[in-house]
């Protein structure tokens, strides 16, 4: 076996080939079968998207024209999906039409290649989407950790089931509520799971006190979104995160922590985290207090809010969003145990 094919094995990269002309189905997979890539091969769109499925591939080449189900529809429906759109899709085509380029373009397409194509362009294409491929997994990895990590804090007491995803799906509503763009949205979605990963710092002692804290203790607990920060700033596209774990702890009249931001200096995002976390602590049970109703929880916060606590905008978006029920779709559960801090 050739040095560059055991480089490219090392690429892990299975190939999905979809195109209704067999020969060029067994002349693209005879070259990329030279190079030690596995291939799998489809006749129509349709069957394509059930080989997708059963193999799950890191890269498609797929024609346009076929019969049922065409190479545009292929791309758009892989790419509409959040779990499949970051496989690469490359068009193949002998339409030089710019707006077959265009539709391609739309559809989602990663790159093109024109028929008759080169052999040579094709394999350098075929290597540099497979990088890239094999770089976004890692960075998914990345982020798995993070969560499993998040969760495992989030797991030591049996009073925190499912916090960390009521606050997700909380804020996230919220952003889709006030009109935020999807990446501020999707970073809530993130931040409500990964916001209070710094206590992994946190000594259990601490974390699982019943009694009241220290000062010394509330330091530590202080620390908590700054050492979050420090975990998740590595990973870039936790870009929009990363100031959410920060500032969650924030408050508009400069009296919460780390940093004593005051009013639009805390970071809208992080305002409609705190909003959910506050709901959440307020409506699910504690050691220390029964769970608030819906009501009790958001008359409290609005005499905080009038203490200047909270953003008094967000605030009223909130409570339409909890009186319109569209929060109460979550089952209650018990609530968190963790110091709140």
């Amino acid at each position: 076996m050739s040095e560059a094919r055991t480089k490219n094995q090392r690429l892990d990269g299975t190939i999905l080939v979809v195109d209704d002309d067999s020969t060029n189905r067994a002349l693209l997979a005879e070259m990329l079968e030279m190079q030690g890539y596995q291939v799998v091969t489809a006749s129509d769109g349709r069957q394509a998207l059930a080989e997708f499925t059963r193999v799950q591939p890191s890269l498609v080449l797929s024609d346009i024209q076929m019969p049922h189900v065409n190479g545009f529809e292929v791309c758009r429906t892989l790419k509409n999906n959040p779990v499949t759109r970051l496989t690469p899709v490359v068009l193949v085509t002998g339409l030089a039409a710019s707006e077959h380029r265009i539709r391609g373009i739309e559809a989602g397409a990663d790159d093109f290649l024109n028929k008759p194509f080169d052999r040579s362009e094709l394999l350098a294409r075929v290597r540099s989407l497979l990088s890239l491929k094999a770089y976004t997994d890692e960075l998914e990895c990345a982020e798995s950790v993070l969560f499993a990590l998040a969760r495992s804090i989030e797991g030591k007491d049996p009073y925190t089931e499912g916090h960390c995803e009521r606050l997700s799906d909380y804020s996230a509503r919220l952003g889709e509520r006030i009109g935020l763009p999807e990446e501020q949205i999707t970073a809530l979605r993130r931040a409500g799971i990964v916001h209070d990963v710094g206590k992994v710092a946190v000594p259990d002692s601490i974390l699982l006190k019943r009694g009241p804290l220290s000062e010394e203790e509330w330091r530590i607990i202080r620390e908590h979104p700054v050492v979050g920060e420090r975990i998740c700033v590595p990973l870039k596209s936790f870009r929009l995160v990363t100031p959410i774990i920060r500032h969650h702890h924030e408050k508009r009249d400069g009296s919460g922590y780390p940093d004593g931001l005051q009013g639009e200096e805390i970071p809208l995002t992080a305002r409609i985290l705190q909003l959910t976390d506050v709901y959440d602590a307020l409506t699910t049970e504690r050691p220390y207090k029964p769970a608030f109703s819906s009501t009790e929880a958001l008359r409290t916060m609005s005499d905080e809010v009038k203490q200047g606590w909270w953003d008094p905008h967000l605030f009223d978006e909130f409570r339409q969003l909890v009186d319109g029920k569209l929060c109460d779709e979550l089952p209650a559960n018990p609530a968190p145990n963790l110091v709140e801090g």
